[in-house]
């Protein structure tokens, strides 16, 4: 089931020049990509007759839902804000993900330092409310913990007048994979996609809509049809325009010393994590920065005083560690407007609401709780357009693309054989595993006998698998959404070029081409020549 037909693209295409979609779904983040799971779903259990076809601008999973902090969490901080609810469904649903997707989303322990007596109280009586909220679903109780533990388990940390701290546990997840398995099981079920098409809806009669589709690979432009529409492009959303907050990371060598992160409220009232991170957790991943963005959903990207702010946490926290940025990222988040609130303290509750014109969008909400809001925008969609049909919710219970916790425990104890056969190091059969689940002993038939161009065997096989089975188009595609290799080491453009060249051979590149993809590969992830020259925030 994992990765996508052949040609799926050209055949959704086709569809779209040839016929009318009785549903098309606009945006393929991680909401689109739900909501055309749970189409999917219902189609093969239920019998929907409807065809249904899902496009995006860019690549799938190339926007906020790539470039967010890769968390599954409750919200511990949304508690001070009264919001009981969110924190409550976000906490249901971490547990729904860990069944659903268990190679993809694991449990993550957090250091929280205390930075006073009144902090302890405060976050104690949270952390007390955030376990009680999770109920049954909760990983394990959090942990209260002395000066002195801190201290043995992370020697590197310095809080001036700790005062204890506690451990407590959320998700981690791969973000942008997460987005690949829905559209994966979504394809297999019939549900069509085509990433690098850009829809527009021109007008509606007779209850058709008339759309505007544009191919951004081949520059063709040709006019579709489509009964009814679903908006999921949530930064890009125009009916009504969403709220932008910029969120922005940084990606930094190793800072912690075990395998947790560190959650940090810093004075202002945002809350900071340093999360380790990349294929190895050889990196740390530091984020995130809350502020308004006004440059348009297009313009996305760090900004000198971002990087001030987060380099001054981090100089802070690790004094004796070096923290010279690897690379950085930046994406939108779109929530509802709701007034003068902060950035912070803005809403993160979503609506699913039908417009005027009887376009349903959905807006707001949270990563960690879009397999629900695709349910409630799937229910509302069909409860529209065929109340007769019972076609039940079943994206809590299957797991996504079979990747169930047996599944995963299978292909797992036949890691050593795989190993052998393969010629590789265990280690890298399970890192594998952790990203392509089920799906690895297929990516392995892609790997070559030996390096090409200097680029590793596990690399190759990497752009092979994203180019015959993930739809990439570009050598981006590969680094920052198929993978994070992107952002885990500061990339020279000869070592690039090689990797392009790998990838071009499937896609016929030429020398130009090679040097084109090299080199937006190095604006993407670059830090700005300012960066050593912005000032360090302390509280």
């Amino acid at each position: 089931m994992g990765g996508f037909p052949a040609d799926w693209r050209t055949r959704s295409l086709d569809f779209l020049r040839d016929r009318t979609a009785d549903i098309l779904i606009l945006g393929g983040g991680i909401n689109g990509a739900g909501i055309a799971r749970d189409f999917g779903l219902r189609k093969k259990l239920s019998a929907i007759p409807q065809e249904i076809v899902l496009v995006d601008q860019g690549h799938f999973g190339s926007g906020t839902s790539g470039k967010n902090s890769h968390l599954i969490h409750g919200g511990l901080r949304y508690l001070k804000y009264g919001k009981i609810g969110l924190v409550r469904e976000s906490l249901r649903e971490r547990m729904v993900l860990r069944r659903i997707a268990p190679h993809l989303v694991e449990p993550l322990g957090f250091l929280l330092p205390f930075q006073s007596r009144f902090d302890k109280l405060k976050y104690l009586l949270g952390l007390r409310i955030y376990d009680k909220l999770a109920g049954e679903n909760r990983i394990v109780d959090h942990r209260v913990m002395s000066t002195a533990e801190i201290a043995d388990i992370e020697p590197r940390i310095h809080v001036e007048r700790l005062c204890g701290g506690a451990l407590f546990y959320d998700c981690r997840v791969r973000a942008a994979r997460l987005v690949l398995e829905n559209l994966f099981e979504a394809a297999s079920n019939g549900i069509s996609m085509a990433n690098y098409t850009r829809a527009e809806l021109l007008g509606k009669k007779d209850g058709v809509w008339t759309v505007q589709v544009e191919d951004r690979l081949s520059g063709i432009t040709f006019e579709s049809r489509a009964k009814h529409v679903i908006d999921a492009t949530g930064a890009w959303s125009n009916h009504p325009k969403p709220r932008l907050v910029r969120g922005s990371h940084l990606i930094l060598p190793r800072l912690t010393s075990d395998e947790h992160a560190i959650s940090w409220f810093h004075s202002d009232g945002r809350i900071v994590f340093f999360i380790p991170w990349g294929s190895e957790n050889q990196l740390t991943l530091l984020g995130t920065t809350d502020v308004e963005h006004d440059n348009g959903a297009d313009r996305v990207g760090i900004t000198k005083a971002e990087i001030a702010y987060l380099m001054g946490i981090a100089r802070r926290l690790f004094p004796q560690q070096p923290v010279t940025p690897i690379a950085a990222f930046s994406s939108l988040r779109p929530l509802l407007t709701d007034g003068g609130s902060s950035p912070t303290a803005a809403s993160r509750e979503h609506k699913i609401a039908f417009d005027k014109d009887r376009v349903l969008h959905v807006q707001g909400g949270k990563y960690t709780i879009y397999r629900q809001m695709s349910e409630e925008a799937v229910g509302k969609m069909l409860k529209e357009i065929a109340p007769w049909l019972s076609a039940p919710c079943k994206t809590a219970v299957e797991p996504i693309g079979g990747h169930g916790e047996k599944a995963i425990a299978t292909v797992t104890a036949n890691a050593p054989a795989l190993a052998e056969h393969y010629g590789l190091p265990r280690s890298a059969v399970l890192q594998l595993i952790g990203e392509y689940g089920v799906e690895t002993p297929r990516f392995l038939e892609h790997l070559p006998g030996e390096s090409i161009h200097g680029v590793s065997r596990i690399h190759c096989g990497m752009l092979a698998y994203a180019v015959h089975r993930e739809m990439a188009v570009h050598l981006a595609d590969t680094l920052f959404v198929s993978t994070t290799l992107g952002y885990e080491r500061p990339w020279q453009l000869p070592d690039l070029q090689a990797m392009a060249t790998v990838m071009g051979m499937w896609l016929n590149w030429d020398t130009a081409r090679v040097r084109a993809e090299a080199e937006r590969v190095l604006r993407l992830a670059a830090i700005p020549q300012w960066m050593e020259a912005a000032e360090p925030v302390h509280a």
